[in-house]
């Protein structure tokens, strides 16, 4: 048997860059790898409230408008013979959103969606960005998936 987590959320920052739309990839310090924003719920947190505390450590991005990206990223952790499943969400940023990394990553990169494609290693991190892209970028997002904050 294979247990499954549901401890673990992500979000795709989404912002135009000098009248461009690009996605927020950052390098990994622990594997040198290139991702999105993740990280673990903690206590008694929703999801929701989860990535806006994730967005906020790992970049300095204050989340102001945040979709339900209504996608689960899922993989396998051999090591704990885990099967995650992660829901994504969509954050909308100011044009040239600022960033500002924490220590869990050596550097940030704003990127079209071929360009993330090609830096991310993970079959997986491509759906989620190839869904993002389709639903978020190209496509006005449906308005029942805007998560209402505070």
């Amino acid at each position: 048997m294979i247990p499954l987590s549901t401890a673990i959320v992500s979000g795709v920052a989404i912002s135009n860059i000098n009248g461009v739309t690009k996605i927020l990839l950052m390098k990994r310090t622990k594997g040198g790898y290139w991702c999105h924003v993740a990280g673990s719920i903690e206590g008694d947190e929703n999801g929701w409230e989860a990535i806006i505390r994730e967005f906020k450590e790992e970049t300095n991005i204050d989340v102001q408008c945040l979709y339900n990206g209504h996608f689960i990223d899922r993989f396998y952790e051999p090591h704990v013979n885990v099967m995650q499943l992660i829901p994504v969400f969509a954050v909308y940023c100011p044009d040239n959103q600022k960033v500002e990394l924490n220590d869990e990553h050596t550097e940030y990169k704003w990127c079209s969606l071929e360009e993330a494609i090609e830096l991310t290693p993970y079959p997986g991190q491509h759906d989620v960005y190839r869904h993002i892209w389709s639903y978020f970028v190209d496509n006005k997002p449906n308005e029942r998936l805007k998560i209402e904050l505070g």
